[in-house]
């Protein structure tokens, strides 16, 4: 099986400093739903990924999450793809959870859900906590430069193993060419 994990914000939507906090203000990244039916029509599964401690910090609540990736989804459909997972984390990173990248917690989730060799499978991200999530699970992770990815590959320090692609547009090119 061919499974591929995507951060949300940033990776497959516009990202926003003070969180994407209603369905309103969720706006996909131009290409990006496309890319993600471009991964389905070629056998991969596709998982999404995402810290939303807006929860744990009062400034959304379950329900509004919930709107948001329902639009999402509705658009990764529309585009004729699919989601199918969609993992996050709601703790602050005061809490210390273990599911909060950069912290692997939320990526062996998934890759047990999908019963799936870490090596084969795929991640990417716009931060280093992806990367790092990534790359502790022994997944590949991909930085793209969409959302905080320019920002990111600027402070360096990404794990030796990543690669960097300009979006994932481009990583759905090389993967379902």
């Amino acid at each position: 099986m061919k499974l591929i994990i995507l951060d949300r914000d940033g990776v497959i939507n516009h990202d926003s400093s003070a969180c994407i906090k209603s369905a309103e203000e969720w706006r996909a990244i131009r290409g990006s739903v496309e890319a993600i039916a471009r991964l389905c029509k070629a056998g991969f599964r596709v998982a999404v990924a995402s810290n939303q401690s807006g929860i744990g910090r009062g400034l959304f609540d379950l329900p509004a999450l919930t709107a948001v990736n329902a639009k999402m989804h509705k658009a990764v459909l529309l585009a004729g793809g699919r989601l199918d997972a969609v993992f996050f984390c709601p703790h602050t990173e005061q809490e210390h959870c273990n599911c909060r990248k950069p912290r692997p917690g939320m990526i062996e989730d998934i890759l047990r859900r999908f019963q799936a060799e870490p090596n084969e499978v795929t991640m990417v991200g716009d931060s280093l906590r992806d990367l790092q999530a990534a790359s502790a699970m022994r997944c590949k992770p991909v930085l793209v430069l969409t959302g905080k990815g320019r920002k990111t590959l600027k402070a360096g320090g990404l794990p030796a193993e990543s690669v960097v692609r300009v979006d994932l547009a481009a990583v759905a090119a090389e993967l379902a060419p």
